[in-house]
């Protein structure tokens, strides 16, 4: 499961989007259903009902918060434990072995966060940029899907120089005007313990740099110099499949909550996302190759040490899937945990926390 992405929190959907029905996405080309289970929690499976094959997003979710398969009305509760088998007589006891693969899911921030394996357990919990959740702060969300594969939306994200002539009449248009024959931009980057802070700066202004900090493996956070004022850009850049990405887009600031005119800041950031799409997406090869492979400058520093991450930690990796069939489910689940599936075995290789500088 999960190929080339397993085993890390992303989010994945918006918060507020998830009601009453099931949800449908695809992360890292698996098929995954969210729904509210008991109590409006968050929950996750494997769009995959164990019986048929059939996608469970397809189904509904009762009162009770169990999702109803489409097919034959087989039900599941937010752990994945199968909790009734219309016009068969199945016992609790083997109904247990007949459950749908759970996902840990969190809601934070206003966004749905998945960890892409079924057991997160020594893996710690997502790390959220602390503007997500600061209640001072308001905000506005913007998603597109790009057709590129994740890493080249990743690195367009860490990558300074590109500022002044892919956004030369919007973000970039400061430092194109400040730009001189000659002028040397200087990359700095310093190790964090969710991924790596990033400072840019043109010539001798150093006083007057950018920065932004990655948030491991898929997240920037770009902070806005306006004195007197707070204002933050978040952008994800979720896989869903191999050739193609989810851009999520979060804006929070400390002012304007009330102005109408701050609903042209959407508007803004939409353009933005695509004067990027349209030179990312024409990347080749798609996927950000060994940085040998291609030509390289000292102010592409952020991006190798992300390129260095990407290929020692996540690429060719895999989650296990639980065996259909073989699954176990406690007849009443405790809240909180993975009720109704034991995980498989955990890859041996955990993350290491350690960035390679540049």
């Amino acid at each position: 499961m999960f190929e080339g992405f397993a085993r890390v929190w992303t989010p994945v959907e918006i918060a507020g989007r998830l009601g009453s029905k099931p949800l449908a996405v695809r992360v890292a080309g698996e098929d995954v259903v969210l729904f509210r289970g008991a109590g409006g929690r968050a929950a996750a499976l494997v769009d995959r009902c164990p019986h048929r094959g059939v996608a469970l997003s397809l189904g509904r979710v009762g009162q009770d918060g169990c999702i109803e398969c489409p097919f034959h009305g087989w039900r599941f509760d937010g752990a994945g434990a199968c909790r009734e088998i219309p016009l068969s007589d199945v016992p609790p006891e083997k109904r247990g072995r007949h459950a749908a693969t759970a996902l840990p899911v969190r809601e934070l921030g206003g966004l749905l966060w998945l960890f892409t394996g079924p057991d997160a357990e020594g893996e710690g919990e997502p790390h959220v940029p602390d503007g997500l959740l600061d209640p001072r702060l308001s905000r506005s969300v913007h998603a597109q899907d790009w057709s590129t594969h994740w890493t080249r939306a990743m690195e367009n994200m860490l990558d300074f120089p590109h500022l002044p002539f892919v956004h030369r009449s919007t973000i970039g248009r400061d430092m194109r005007r400040a730009l001189r024959p000659g002028s040397v931009m200087h990359v700095d980057t310093a190790e964090t313990p969710s991924g790596m802070q990033v400072r840019a700066w043109l010539d001798d202004q150093e006083q007057k740099g950018v920065r932004l900090d990655w948030v491991r493996p898929n997240g920037m956070v770009l902070r806005i110099n306006i004195p007197g004022r707070d204002l933050r850009i978040h952008v994800f850049c979720t896989p869903i499949d191999a050739a193609r990405t989810r851009m999520l887009l979060i804006t929070t600031r400390d002012f304007g909550r009330y102005n109408p005119l701050m609903r042209l800041s959407a508007l803004f950031n939409r353009r933005i996302l695509l004067e990027d799409r349209a030179v990312v997406e024409s990347s080749r090869p798609a996927e950000v190759p060994e940085a040998h492979e291609e030509v390289s400058v000292a102010t592409d520093r952020a991006t190798l040490v992300f390129r260095r991450y990407y290929h020692r930690e996540l690429r060719g990796s895999r989650a296990d899937r639980p065996s259909t069939g073989h699954l176990q489910a406690a007849s009443a689940p405790p809240a909180g945990r993975l009720d109704g599936v034991v995980p498989a075995a955990s890859l041996a290789r955990r993350k290491k926390d350690a960035i390679d500088t540049a």
